[in-house]
């Protein structure tokens, strides 16, 4: 892979990954472990945190993209950016809308069910951490 396209790819790669560390697995549970948080404020403060969080990762997605096409990718880092595509798309078009929906539901004062959706998303944003710092690595050795 060319070296200058690769520089900002690897960048932009690990912005993300930060940024998804950062937020999924560091402020979301630590949220509703704050004095006064409960589920309705933690879910409402959740929905505009992830909100913001799947528009800056779709803009880092489209960024990292284009910068690793310019750069005429090895099989391996093609196949890594296929797969965080996949996986944010299976993200935001599977999993998110359902969670809206249950979230609009408490948010009215209901109280629906458990739902397993919570966990496969936090199943996807695992297998985006590792694919992300996977696909980080392979675009530094790719320099």
């Amino acid at each position: 892979m060319n070296a200058a396209p690769a520089a900002v790819a690897t960048a932009v790669v690990f912005v993300w990954l930060g940024m998804v560390l950062a937020i999924s697995f560091l402020e979301t549970p630590l949220k509703f472990r704050a004095p006064g948080v409960d589920i309705p404020i933690g879910l409402g403060i959740g929905r505009i945190v992830f909100r913001a969080l799947n528009r800056i990762e779709i803009a880092l997605a489209l960024f990292a993209l284009a910068a690793i096409v310019v750069g005429r990718p090895t099989g391996s880092i093609a196949a890594l950016t296929a797969a965080i595509l996949i996986i944010l798309a299976g993200q935001l078009i599977a999993v998110r809308p359902q969670l809206n929906r249950r979230t609009d539901r408490v948010l009215a004062g209901q109280h629906p069910p458990r739902s397993t959706m919570h966990l496969y998303y936090v199943g996807l944003e695992a297998a985006k951490v590792l694919t992300l710092a996977t696909l980080g690595i392979c675009l530094l050795v790719a320099r």
